[in-house]
């Protein structure tokens, strides 16, 4: 689905200013709470996140486009493990939280931390939804709705293209 291309850096796809600090839970890759840190925000030009995450990736994580359902690599993935950004790197949701939405997305009750993601209001489709981006690098990952199981009620409905999968060992 395709959307309208919004620059999150300043002009032409340049970091604009110092970045932002923030506060991210760093977890080893078996899914353990490690430490609370601030650290700058990860900032890249266009070019740069081009390079690094080719076009299809670029575009879903960079310019908030969206996956086919059924496409992505994780939507049916039922192995234990750790779901990364995958931008940079991030522990953004854990397979213990990953449930089966009926929607062909990866959906998750809640993330591996609340410092991890954020939430930032988008009206793309004319109605507001709540998008979820990785706290650190900016990355859009999907989108959340409340209409998710229990305990939280809610559904992080996630593009399998923004993340990068650790499995348990």
């Amino acid at each position: 689905m395709r959307r309208p291309h919004l620059l999150a850096s300043g002009s032409h796809g340049q970091p604009s200013g110092p970045p932002e600090v923030v506060t991210v839970v760093r977890f080893s890759d078996a899914g353990e709470r490690l430490q609370t840190v601030r650290v700058p925000q990860v900032v890249k030009t266009d070019a740069e996140w081009r390079q690094q995450l080719g076009p299809n990736v670029f575009d879903i994580a960079r310019r908030a486009d969206t996956e086919f359902a059924y496409s992505g690599q994780y939507w049916n993935l039922h192995d234990q493990g750790l779901y990364r950004c995958i931008c940079c790197d991030n522990a953004l949701f854990s397979s213990a939280t990953k449930f089966e939405s009926g929607t062909g997305w990866p959906s998750f009750w809640q993330p591996i931390a609340p410092e991890n993601v954020r939430t930032a209001t988008d009206l793309s489709m004319g109605i507001p939804r709540n998008e979820v981006k990785c706290t650190l690098c900016n990355a859009h990952l999907g989108h959340v709705f409340n209409d998710g199981p229990p305990p939280t009620g809610l559904r992080y409905c996630l593009n399998s293209a923004a993340l990068k999968f650790v499995k348990s060992v």
